[in-house]
C-alpha cells in the first residue's frame, strides 16, 4: 500500500472530506479533545457571564426587555404614572433569569460528555452557530423544565407574577398584550433561555476567529485550520 493511502487510513475519517492537507495533523483523539474543549469553554463562560448579578440586566445582548407589544404600550403607561414599576418589573425579570442560568451547567456538561462522532463533525463543519445549535437542540427541553420553577420562585419572591399582570390588564385595554405573552415564568424561561444560548455562540465565534488567542494548544490545533 502507498505511503499516503496509510496516512490517511489513519487519519479520523469524519475529517477527510474537510481539507485532507490539515486533517492528516489530526488524531481522532485531537479532534475529538479540541471539539469538547470548545463546547466546555463556551458552556462554562456562558454561565459565568450570565448566572450573576448583572449578567442579564447589564448586558444588552441578553437584556429581557418586556413582550413586544407591552414595550410598546410602555410610553402610554409612563405617561400615566407605573414608570417606576415598569423599571422594578425588568429589574425583576432579569434577577430571576439570572439566578436560574447556573443550573444549566449540569447538562451542558452532560451534553459534552455525550456527544457522538456525528455531533462532532457537524460543529466542526458547522458555521459560526454550531456549538449554540447543538446545545440547543441537547438541552433547550431540560433545561426549559430545569429553569421554570427557579425563575417562578424567584418571581415569588419580588412578586413578579402580580407586578407583570398588573401592567398587563392595563395594556389589554388597549389590546397591546398577546395570549402568549400572558405567562410571565414561561416567557422570562424562554429568555432566560435564548440569552444563554446567545452567549455560548458569542463565545463559539471568538474561539473561531482566533483560536491562539484563547490559549489552548487544542483549539489551535483543530479550529487553526479552519481559516
Amino acid at each position: 500500500m502507498p505511503r499516503r493511502r496509510i496516512v490517511l487510513a489513519s487519519a479520523p475519517a469524519w475529517l477527510l472530506p474537510l481539507r485532507p492537507a490539515w486533517a492528516l495533523s489530526l488524531t481522532e483523539g485531537d479532534a475529538n479533545a479540541g471539539i469538547r474543549a470548545a463546547l466546555e469553554r463556551g458552556a462554562n463562560s456562558a454561565v459565568g457571564l450570565l448566572g450573576r448579578q448583572d449578567g442579564f440586566l447589564g448586558n444588552p445582548l441578553v437584556k429581557i426587555e418586556l413582550p413586544g407589544y407591552l414595550k410598546d404600550a410602555a410610553r402610554l403607561l409612563r405617561s400615566t404614572g407605573q414608570g417606576a414599576k415598569l423599571d422594578e418589573l425588568v429589574t425583576a425579570m432579569n434577577r430571576a433569569a439570572e439566578a436560574a442560568v447556573p443550573a444549566a451547567k449540569p447538562l451542558l456538561v452532560k451534553a459534552v460528555k455525550d456527544m457522538s462522532v456525528e455531533d462532532g463533525l457537524r460543529i466542526l463543519k458547522g458555521g459560526d452557530d454550531s456549538v449554540t445549535q447543538f446545545f440547543a437542540g441537547k438541552t433547550r427541553e431540560p433545561l426549559q423544565a430545569q429553569f421554570l420553577p427557579i425563575v417562578t420562585q424567584a418571581t415569588q419572591k419580588v412578586s413578579l407574577a402580580d407586578k407583570y399582570n398588573a401592567v398587563a390588564k392595563k395594556a389589554a385595554g388597549f389590546g397591546l398584550v398577546r395570549g402568549d405573552d400572558a405567562n410571565i415564568q414561561q416567557y422570562v424561561t424562554g429568555k432566560a433561555l435564548d440569552g444563554l444560548y446567545r452567549i455560548i455562540g458569542e463565545e463559539e465565534k471568538k474561539i473561531r476567529r482566533d483560536p491562539v488567542g484563547t490559549g489552548s494548544a487544542i483549539l489551535k490545533k483543530v479550529f487553526g485550520g479552519l481559516g
